[in-house]
Parts: C-alpha cells; sequence; structure tokens
C-alpha cells in the first residue's frame, strides 16, 4: 500500500471528525471497555470500507487474543475469541510497535511493506515528520495473511500508559488491525485517523484499568470491612466465619487459623489428610512448618503457586495429594513484632481451555508459516494457579486483621481474667470486711455492755450469742477452770436440737496439767475432726458423748493464770477451722478478759467505798478548819504587808509635798508683784505698740490675769489638803496603833475610800 496525496474534501472531514467525535463520546459514556472496543471496530470499518477491523489484545506470556472485530458481509472468516501463539508476531517487531510506535501497510500483490514510526527507536522522542518507508515484506509474513484471506493490511499499535504512574513506560497492549481480501491503498489520513481512533482506544484502555481498579479496590475494601466486622465483635469474636470469608475472598478452597500461643485451629474446607497417628491440629507444629514459622515471624509470607514442585514441602506433600490442593498462601500473623499464629489459604488446581486460531505443535518450535486458522480448542488438565499481587496484598490486610482480632480476644481474655481474679479478691476482701465489722459491732456491743452492765455473766451470754452467730456453728460455751475441782461450762449458747450442757462439770484429769500450761501460754486448739485428732481417752470419750465432730478451743488468760476457755462445737460435720476464725475467737476472749477483770475490780470498788466515804467526812472536817485557819493567817498578812507599803509612800510623797508648800507662798507673792507692774503699765500706756497688742490677745490676758491667782490659791489648798491625808496615812500604818482606839471619822473615812481606790 501506498499513500495518495489528494485534496480532501469538505465531506470527507467532516466524515472524518463525526467518527472521532462518535468514538469519542462513546468512550466518554461507556465505562465497559468491551463495548467501547465493539462500536470503534465497527465505526472504523465502516469508514474504512475494509472487509475487517479487529482488536488483538497482548496476554502476559507474549500470546494474544482477539477481543474485538467487524466484518463486512462475511468476506473474511471471524477470528473473534481466537488467541495466537507469541511467535506469531516477532520480537522485534514488538519492540518496535512499542519502542517507535511504529505503523505498518502490507501490499500482498506487491510484497511490499510500509512500516511509518511516530517516534525514534533510539531516543524515544516523537519525530517531527511522519515518514514512510519501504521494503519488501518477509515471505513467511506473505504466506500468513495469504492464508488468512487478507490481500492488504493496517496494522497501528495501542499502547497503555498507567494513569497511577506517570512515569513509568508504556507497555504495548495490543493492535489494532484492519484486512481487507483485496489489494488497497491506505491514504495517509486514513492512517492519521485509524492512529488518533488507537490513542482514543488508549485512553479508554487507561480508563477501564482505573474503573477496574476502583472497583477491585471497592470489593478489597468491602471483603476486608466485612471480615473486620466478624473478627471485632467482641466478646463473641466469630474466627470460624471470618476465616470461610477469607478463604472464598481468596479463591480458595480450604484454609486453616492457627494460633500459637493457646494452639487454637480453626479449618474450613479441604483439608490435608495427616499420616495415621497425627492429630489435624498438630500440623502447624511438624517441624516443617516450625523451621518456616521461625523464618517468616518477621513478617515474611509464603505464596506457593505449586506445592508438588516446591524442594522444602517434599516431607509434607504426600499429606496433600488426597486433596485437590496445589497451592497454598501462607502468611504469618504478627501483632507489634510478636508472632501470633499463621493464616493458611488452600488452593485448588485448575483445568483450562484455549481456543487457538489453527492446531500448533507445542513440543518443536514451528518453523513454517501456519497455514490453518480453524479453531482449534487446547484443554490443559491440573494448571497450579499463580498467585496474584492483588490477592497477596488483600491475604496481607486480612492477616494483619486476624491478628488485631486476635491480640485484640488475648487482651480481652486477660481482662476477664484480671477481672475475675479482682472480683475474687474484691469478694474476699469484703466478706473479710464484713467479718471485721462484725467482730466491731461485736466488740462494741460487749463493750458497752461491760460499761453498762456490772452482771458479768451477761455480758459472757452475748459474746457467746454473737461468735455462734458469726461463726456459724452449732455451740460456743465457755469453760471456767475451778482449779483442783477441775472445769465447769458457764455460759452456753447452742442449736435447739443439741442437749444443753449449761453447768455441766468435767473431772480434773479430763484437764491435764500439760493442756493448761499450753493454754496459759496462748494456745489456740483447732480440731478438725475429733474422729481422727490424736486426743487423749478422756477428751476423746468426753467429746463423743457430746456428739462434738470439730471444735475450736481459745483460752481465757487473767495475767499469769488461767481463768477458763471459749470453745466452738461443731456437732453434725467435721470442720476445717480458718485462721480468720480462731483470730476472731482470740479477740473475743480477750474482750471476755476485760468483762470479768471489770466485774472484779466493780467488786472490789463496792468494798472500798464505804472506808473511802468515812475518810472523805473525816478530811473534809479538817479541810474546813484549815481553811478558816488560813484565811485569818492572809487576812493579817495582808494588814501588815498593807500598812508597810501605805508608811513607804507617805515618806515618799512627803518631801516633794513639802518643798511644793514651802515655795507656792514665794511664788505667789512674786505673780502678785508682777500683774501689779502690769497693772500700772497698761494705765500709764493704754495704747502699746501692734505687735504687744497681737501678742497680748493671742494668750488671752485679760483672761490670764484673772485666772492666774485663782489657779494659785487653789494649788495652794490642794497641797495642804495633801499634807493632812499623809499624815493620817503615817498614824494608820504604825503597828502599836493596832489596839483599839477613838477613831477621828471624817479620817478614817478618807483613808478607807483610798485604801479601796489602791485596790
Amino acid at each position: 500500500m501506498e499513500f495518495t496525496e489528494y485534496s480532501r474534501d469538505l465531506e470527507t472531514r467532516i466524515a472524518e471528525e463525526s467518527l472521532l467525535h462518535r468514538i469519542t463520546t462513546r468512550i466518554r459514556q461507556s465505562l465497559e471497555l468491551k463495548e467501547i472496543l465493539t462500536t470503534s471496530v465497527a465505526e472504523i470499518r465502516a469508514f474504512l470500507g475494509t472487509d475487517r477491523v479487529m482488536v488483538y489484545q497482548f496476554d502476559s506470556d507474549g500470546s494474544g487474543e482477539v477481543v474485538a472485530e467487524s466484518i463486512h458481509q462475511q468476506r473474511l472468516p471471524s477470528l473473534i475469541g481466537l488467541h495466537f501463539p507469541a511467535t506469531d508476531i516477532p520480537q522485534e517487531a514488538r519492540d518496535m510497535f512499542l519502542w517507535a510506535r511504529q505503523r505498518s501497510i502490507v501490499n500482498v500483490a506487491s510484497g511490499r511493506i510500509g512500516l511509518s514510526p511516530l517516534d525514534s527507536p533510539e531516543t524515544g522522542k516523537s519525530l517531527s515528520h511522519e515518514n514512510l518507508y519501504y521494503r519488501a515484506v518477509d515471505s513467511c509474513h506473505i504466506q500468513y495473511l495469504t492464508a488468512m484471506g487478507v490481500q492488504s493490511s493496517l496494522v497501528v499499535p495501542i499502547l497503555h500508559h498507567d494513569p497511577k504512574e506517570q512515569s513509568a513506560k508504556p507497555r504495548l497492549w495490543g493492535l489494532l488491525v484492519s484486512h481487507h481480501s483485496t489489494p488497497r491503498t491506505v491514504e495517509k489520513q486514513e492512517l492519521q485517523l485509524v492512529q488518533q481512533v488507537a490513542d482514543q482506544i488508549s485512553v479508554a484502555i487507561a480508563q477501564s484499568y482505573l474503573l477496574s481498579q476502583a472497583r477491585a479496590e471497592q470489593q478489597r475494601e468491602a471483603i476486608i470491612n466485612r471480615v473486620t466486622t466478624l473478627l471485632h465483635a467482641l466478646p463473641t469474636i466469630q474466627f470460624q466465619t471470618a476465616l470461610e470469608a477469607t478463604i472464598a475472598a481468596l479463591d480458595g478452597i480450604g484454609g486453616r487459623l492457627y494460633i500459637e500461643q493457646s494452639t487454637e485451629l480453626y479449618t474450613w474446607g479441604e483439608q490435608p489428610t495427616l499420616t495415621q497417628g497425627q492429630a489435624n491440629s498438630v500440623m502447624e507444629q511438624h517441624s516443617l512448618w516450625q523451621d518456616w514459622i521461625a523464618e517468616c515471624k518477621t513478617g515474611n509470607l509464603w505464596a506457593i503457586t505449586d506445592l508438588y514442585k516446591e524442594p522444602h514441602w517434599e516431607e509434607l506433600a504426600p499429606v496433600f495429594q488426597s486433596t485437590r490442593i496445589r497451592g497454598m498462601l501462607l502468611i504469618p500473623l504478627n501483632y507489634r513484632q510478636t508472632f501470633i499464629g499463621v493464616l493458611s489459604i488452600f488452593r485448588s488446581e485448575f483445568d483450562s481451555e484455549i481456543l487457538w486460531a489453527g492446531q500448533r505443535d507445542r513440543n518443536e518450535q514451528q518453523k513454517l508459516p501456519q497455514l490453518s486458522f480453524t479453531a482449534w480448542l487446547e484443554q490443559k488438565k491440573g494448571q497450579a494457579p499463580e498467585w496474584k499481587p492483588e490477592e497477596i496484598s488483600m491475604g496481607r490486610a486480612l492477616a494483619d486483621q486476624f491478628a488485631m482480632a486476635i491480640q485484640q480476644q488475648q487482651m480481652y481474655q486477660q481482662v476477664r481474667a484480671l477481672n475475675a481474679n479482682l472480683e475474687r479478691l474484691v469478694e474476699e476482701r469484703t466478706a473479710q470486711l464484713q467479718q471485721s465489722l462484725e467482730l466491731t459491732r461485736i466488740v462494741k456491743q460487749v463493750s458497752d455492755q461491760i460499761r453498762s452492765n456490772l452482771d458479768y455473766k451477761l455480758t459472757l451470754q452475748t459474746l457467746v450469742q454473737e461468735v455462734r452467730k458469726l461463726l456459724k456453728t452449732d455451740r460456743v460455751v465457755i469453760y471456767k477452770i475451778l482449779g483442783q475441782l477441775g472445769g465447769e461450762v458457764v455460759v452456753e449458747d447452742a442449736d435447739s436440737n443439741l442437749r444443753p450442757i449449761l453447768g455441766m462439770k468435767t473431772p480434773l484429769e479430763c484437764f491435764p496439767e500439760e493442756s493448761a500450761r499450753l493454754y496459759l501460754r496462748g494456745r489456740v486448739r483447732a480440731i478438725n475432726n475429733t474422729a481422727s485428732e490424736d486426743l487423749t481417752f478422756c477428751h476423746r470419750e468426753f467429746l463423743q458423748s457430746l456428739q462434738i465432730k470439730a471444735n475450736l478451743i481459745v483460752p481465757i488468760r487473767m495475767g499469769t493464770q488461767l481463768w477458763g476457755l471459749i470453745i466452738a462445737h461443731e456437732c453434725f460435720a467435721p470442720r476445717n477451722w480458718q485462721d480468720a476464725e480462731m483470730d476472731l475467737l482470740q479477740h473475743l476472749a480477750d474482750e471476755a478478759v476485760l468483762a470479768i477483770q471489770h466485774a472484779q475490780l466493780y467488786e472490789n470498788s463496792r468494798a472500798a467505798e464505804s472506808a473511802a466515804t468515812a475518810q472523805a467526812e473525816q478530811l473534809a472536817q479538817a479541810l474546813e478548819q484549815i481553811k478558816n485557819t488560813q484565811a485569818q493567817l492572809i487576812k493579817s498578812e495582808k494588814m501588815s504587808s498593807l500598812g508597810l507599803w501605805a508608811l513607804g509612800v507617805a515618806h515618799e510623797i512627803k518631801n516633794p509635798v513639802n518643798f511644793i508648800s514651802t515655795n507656792l507662798s514665794d511664788i505667789s507673792d512674786s505673780i502678785q508683784q508682777l500683774l501689779e507692774l502690769l497693772r500700772l503699765y497698761q494705765l500709764y500706756y493704754p495704747h502699746p505698740n501692734g505687735e504687744i497688742s497681737y501678742h497680748a490677745e493671742a494668750i488671752n490676758l485679760d483672761f490670764l490675769l484673772n485666772k492666774l491667782p485663782k489657779i494659785l490659791l487653789s494649788m495652794k489648798l490642794q497641797a495642804e489638803r495633801i499634807n493632812s491625808m499623809m499624815l493620817s496615812l503615817r498614824n494608820f500604818s504604825y503597828q502599836d496603833a493596832a489596839a483599839m482606839k477613838l477613831a477621828d471619822q471624817p479620817e478614817t473615812f478618807e483613808m478607807r475610800n483610798l485604801f479601796s481606790s489602791q485596790e
């Protein structure tokens, strides 16, 4: 085929633009790649007028399949759905399709092929001009096209760019091919149009890949969310249901969840058949499995495509032979660097069918071109499925959820165990506190009774009643030691069905001296079972006569003497006495001692009360006499001290008063002379200067002249009065004046007032 230059008319340009618009619109409106490809090949074939236009997609192994096709009136056989081997397209041609985006135009009749690259194969950069180079086509290629019934062909590569990796190089996704059964010339504008369509198909492929990835991601998230919901539904984590959902999500036929700490194993679906004598739950404890676990604790999983081709599994492979299991995905479960267990997914082998375009010889390399394209079905049995990266990624994500759920369950179980232990401790502590409160109540009740009641037997009766309630025992008694006469039960509280033993006495031989010494030292004896306890014959016979099966004995000690015993009896069954019960009885025995001592002290105090009363009366009389004598002595001493003090005061005051009285007369005469001089001055100088007038007014001279003589007279009178009082005080202070004599009444009143004011 050759390019032919011509001038396109308006109708042709409109048709081309309309074609591109329809294809572009279809790509934008449709989300399904197959629909876009089918529409595109139909539109191109109709526009070009060729017999067949198809889209050929490459597989990962280099082979390919016709995925979309449009044929005109069955002029060429349909190739839709047929596969072609990788050898049909040489590797050099593939490289040029990819690196140079090279288009090819073949004319079978002329035996020539035109090559038109868009990029430089050396640099990969776009060429400035589209050039077409011709050369002779390979004879095998001619035979290949002829066998297809094709005389002319146009091939344009379809490249795929991953939109998520902008810097990544494109890959060769497929080819857009036009076949015609007769020779046909391809115009340059037609090639450009087909290239534009191929570019649009590349966009559609990228869009489809994004959609597929989004759907896959959405499905992946839905699966993970569902499994997560099952795994985090405390307190009933559904490991079994979550395992089934995980196996189904990874297209497995069976699986196992092994938890190392508790050696729990959950299984579903097909399982390996272990050898006789082995348990299904210990396969993970096999040495081979344990070696792998030791290696994978860092987080490395093991994806096995074909376990029968895995050298490390030769030892365990026989246990899988009776199953359909062919591939395995073994994922270690780790939580924060801690190995928890293993999640295993089993995948079955599968049978594949491929519809080839003509039968091929797979054992030998086919050197001759394919001459028949009749559909041939190839069947493969027992294929091993390969684990895809997205499946491994999902497996890791689900394994992380299992690891977190297992850790969460283990923590929940630990918390439950801690809570149960805490509740037990709280119950024990509560019981202890309750018992302590009961003990406190009993002690308080007994103490109150001791203080309010002088009858110690009534107090002891209350004590044994409360002890029996608290210990929930059959009988509690207080046994008093009577010296050489043995002992007697003086207080009892017992079950109504038991025979009373109050007042019962025991002979001395039933309470030997050695036992008394031990009890005096503080011995507390707990007999859990009288039938098996080492007892004296007399003691055992005594206990059996009272139907006692177990008893608890605590001494009541009064200083260095053993007053008696407080005893608790079990009469229907043996009993293991607890330390707390012994402590309780010991504490109450101490309260009993207080009650007894209180009663004894009360009796002693009553005997001494009468003598103390008589002695108190005698002391009261003597005290009254002492008080009277003391009052007289204090009064005499006080008057004597007061007289001495008054004499001293009179002497101290007399000298300054005499001095004032002596000089007061001279001062009065001098002041009178000064006043007379001032009067004469005012008479002869009635109008002094301003400063003298101002000063006279400031000191209120007239008032001063009038008041000063009165002040001097008052001072003289007071000095005379003080002299008179000092004379009276001196006369009062003389000791020889203590005898009775006539008193100067005014002077006496004055002295009384003086002393009263001093006191």
